[in-house]
């Protein structure tokens, strides 16, 4: 690199436009030390690094009057201004971190179909909530259904205040299943039978389900033991009852 440079190479250097170069000029906040033998304004490289300065703190947002303050302060030299310079930019580092964060939960949530964070899913759902597992598998396997395809349209309209809403109605329906096993109602039943529709109706909420993919999802929830265990932890035995009580409603 020469010692001098023109407007043109300066700005082509630094990665901004020769009008900012002239403007900076003009207020004075970065005046070209010297002149070509053609008046044309030449930079220095103690010039050059002034400007790398100055677009450092106008990256951090700081406004042109107050760089030049704090540029031309007799008391700090420039070796305190890279150091300042540094720790601020290790701040919005951190910051821009955070909010890459806050930006992929909000991916997460938009591609599970669900308008919650992950945390505002744990605190509805449970602390074994596996929302993130299942929605990875389910669109491994059925991204391409109809259902897939209506579940996330209709989900992608709810709040945090209509999935809160959702859960009690769940939990409700559960709990229901749980007293017919324990008073010893009879799948195929019209209370069995009652509940079975009510089941169907929720799934329903989420994609057109009929009484064959209700036998589906019927027979996941005995097969797969992530299900097994939530219904188990409702009441012992109760996966087995409501897949019964769904299969013979369904017959």
């Amino acid at each position: 690199m020469s010692e001098k440079h023109t407007v043109g190479v300066v700005g082509r250097l630094v990665g901004v436009s020769v009008r900012t170069l002239h403007h900076y000029d003009e207020i004075g906040l970065v005046t070209p030390s010297g002149r070509t033998p053609s008046g044309y304004r030449s930079y220095s490289d103690a010039d050059v690094e002034r400007l790398h300065q100055v677009l450092t703190y106008r990256e951090l947002g700081f406004p042109l009057e107050e760089i030049a303050a704090l540029l031309d302060d007799p008391d700090v030299d420039a070796l305190s201004h890279l150091q300042r310079q540094h720790a601020l930019l290790g701040e919005r580092i951190d910051r821009l971190h955070q909010m890459v964060a806050a930006v992929e939960k909000m991916m997460e949530a938009k591609s599970m179909g669900i308008a919650l964070t992950p945390e505002e899913q744990h605190e509805i759902f449970g602390d074994d909530w596996r929302g993130e597992e299942y929605a990875t598998e389910a669109e491994e396997r059925w991204s391409e259904s109809t259902a897939w395809k209506q579940s996330q349209q209709r989900t992608a309209k709810l709040n945090k205040q209509d999935w809160r809403r959702i859960k009690a109605e769940i939990d409700a329906l559960e709990t229901r299943f749980a007293q017919a096993m324990a008073e010893g109602v009879e799948p195929g039943s019209d209370r069995a039978n009652a509940l079975a529709e009510e089941h169907r109706a929720g799934v329903s909420k989420f994609y057109d389900c009929d009484h064959t993919m209700q036998v589906n999802l019927a027979e996941m929830y005995v097969a797969d033991a992530r299900f097994r265990q939530h219904y188990e932890k409702v009441a012992p035995g109760l996966a087995q009852y409501v897949r019964d009580v769904i299969v013979a409603n369904a017959s």
